[in-house]
């Protein structure tokens, strides 16, 4: 099987983003967050890609939740992944059940993100990661901060790269300059093996975040350098010290 190559465009995008955010460092050992979507499965390969080529010697692999949720069924990713000879670890956790007995207040999809995370860390520190990687683009991180003002009164969105609060992890997005539309082309051109809907329970009706891309997208089809004026806006609120930190969700 044909290893998949990432576009110069997404690498350029990415390598300025992890220059700028100071995100990958010489003995890193990088565990990317694939969910089974387009933007993880991009961000893997691209990190693979760059493992190869960058001076700077660093590691990847890769590890999946299973929340054993009807609907969505990522197993096939481990065949995939071993395909290609990248460590990867699954994990299988009855979210959903889990939620029924202890949610309480919270919205079960800040339920399930913040199991995930949990169990991400934890696998990241029992094989010796230092670092997340997760697949939020532009787009994400824009919708993020239109829900925050809109809904919350605040300027917050997901962080480029921070240390988590116990210290022992730092996580990065280096796909945080790069659109949707140039991780759904290159999944599609390279026949990635997307799951569709990654959490049929967050899909199966309408979102905050649905409404807001659908805004952007219409405020974009009038102005086409939104995205480059939302991302120099962007800029403060993404680095340490702005924006959200370790609870905005892997």
């Amino acid at each position: 099987m044909n290893t998949p190559q990432v576009p110069r465009s997404i690498r350029r995008l990415a390598g300025r983003a992890i220059a700028d955010f100071d995100m990958i460092r010489a003995g890193d050992r990088i565990l990317v967050g694939l969910s089974g979507g387009k933007d993880s499965l991009t961000l893997l390969w691209l990190l693979h890609d760059l493992a190869r080529r960058a001076p700077v010697r660093f590691d990847v692999g890769a590890v999946t939740i299973d929340p054993e949720i009807e609907g969505f069924d990522p197993a096939r990713l481990q065949d995939y992944l071993a395909t290609h000879r990248i460590p990867y670890f699954f994990v299988s956790e009855p979210i959903a059940e889990l939620a029924e007995r202890h949610m309480g207040k919270d919205s079960f999809c800040a339920f399930c993100s913040r199991m995930k995370r949990g169990l991400i860390y934890r696998t990241a520190r029992e094989h010796g990661y230092n670092v997340i990687a997760l697949g939020q683009h532009l787009d994400d991180l824009a919708e993020s901060f239109l829900m925050s003002a809109f809904h919350g009164g605040q300027l917050r969105t997901m962080k480029a790269h921070y240390r988590i609060d116990a210290g022992d992890l730092r996580v990065i997005r280096p796909l945080v300059y790069a659109r949707e539309r140039q991780t759904r082309d290159f999944a599609t051109a390279a026949e990635l093996p997307v799951i569709p809907d990654s959490c049929p329970a967050c899909f199966s009706k309408p979102t905050q975040r649905e409404y807001m891309k659908a805004l952007l997208a219409r405020e974009e089809a009038q102005h086409p350098r939104l995205f480059r004026n939302l991302r120099t806006a962007l800029d403060p609120l993404m680095r340490d010290g702005g924006g959200l930190g370790p609870d905005d969700g892997p």
